[in-house]
């Protein structure tokens, strides 16, 4: 069956994610009220990105964007390529600080790719969207909260990515410490070893458990709960600044880990007051996203066009 698409535009809002969250390395996930806004229409040749925000001046306005080529694939999984597209990227989430840009930029792309066909959710329904956007990104713990919301359990069959989402306690307000410079995923990937002693498996198996509990009832055991052995040791030497600020907060008994493969640390309990992270940090407070990505269908308004997000407060 031919591929139909409309012929006005749409767009996407969708939020920042943090990974990991200490234990639960490559699975959970958290979505922030933190969002880039995304709008998208078919048009007669060509495609043209204009960015706004963060990545301005240097993200590619062309076929070369991660979302145009994210909608790339998803026309591909749809049937059929439009002759040409216009996309305009409103960009808040930082550019690689562990808080899930291409993760945002990836199913912003396949979900406007599916909204812009007539019959698109039919051709490709919310799995098949994870599938496609973790295969895309190469692991499905940013896609998944990105995709539906709150608090998110995600792995891997044969199949593809599955991912489960659960509420959050409203007990848990989320605090993110964002650096000025970035990180490379690629780099914090490679500081890992091949294999890991099986006392530490162990350890994150138990804590990757009660972090489920603790995040979505008892936010008390969030301290013991966010213990990793697997990843964040390992990861110090590359980010130093990020371990220092990790272990202070986590002597003040906050419950702080990397966000993602950082270097940007969350802390899923509030600090105490008067703590100073130093002039290198910014300070959000940042709500728990429960809804996930949102299509709708026209041009982005004017707040939308607002580089400067709600909601960042320091």
């Amino acid at each position: 069956m031919p591929t139909t698409f409309h012929s006005g535009p749409v767009r996407v809002r969708v939020p920042a994610t943090s990974a990991n969250l200490g234990p639960g390395f490559d699975a959970l996930g958290l979505a922030l009220g933190l969002h880039d806004d995304v709008a998208a229409e078919v048009t007669p040749g060509g495609v043209r990105v204009t960015v706004t925000g963060e990545g301005a001046g240097e993200l590619p306005a062309d076929d070369r964007h991660l979302v145009a080529g994210s909608m790339r694939a998803a026309f591909d999984a749809l049937g059929g390529q439009p002759p040409g597209l216009a996309l305009e990227c409103v960009n808040r989430i930082p550019q690689a600080r562990g808080l899930g840009s291409s993760s945002a930029a990836i199913v912003a792309g396949v979900l406007l790719a599916r909204a812009l066909v007539v019959d698109g959710a039919e051709r490709l329904d919310d799995a098949a969207v994870l599938r496609l956007a973790a295969e895309i990104e190469g692991h499905p713990d940013n896609v998944a909260p990105c995709l539906f919301g709150g608090f998110t359990l995600a792995w891997t069959e044969p199949a593809g990515a599955r991912a489960v989402s659960l509420p959050v306690d409203a007990a848990v307000r989320p605090t993110v410490f964002v650096p000025t410079g970035r990180g490379l995923t690629a780099a914090a990937r490679a500081a890992l070893p091949p294999t890991v002693p099986h006392p530490d498996a162990a350890l994150n198996a138990g804590r990757a458990a009660l972090l489920v509990h603790a995040l979505t009832a008892d936010p008390a055991l969030l301290l013991p709960a966010t213990v990793d052995r697997l990843h964040q040791d390992y990861r110090a030497a590359g980010m130093p600044g990020t371990a220092a600020l990790v272990g202070a907060l986590r002597a003040a008994d906050v419950a702080a880990v990397v966000s993602g493969a950082g270097p940007t640390v969350l802390a899923l309990t509030e600090p105490p007051a008067g703590f100073q992270a130093g002039t290198d940090w910014q300070v959000w407070r940042l709500p728990v996203e429960a809804r996930g990505a949102a299509v709708f269908r026209g041009r982005l308004e004017h707040a939308e066009r607002d580089p400067v997000a709600a909601g960042r407060k320091s």
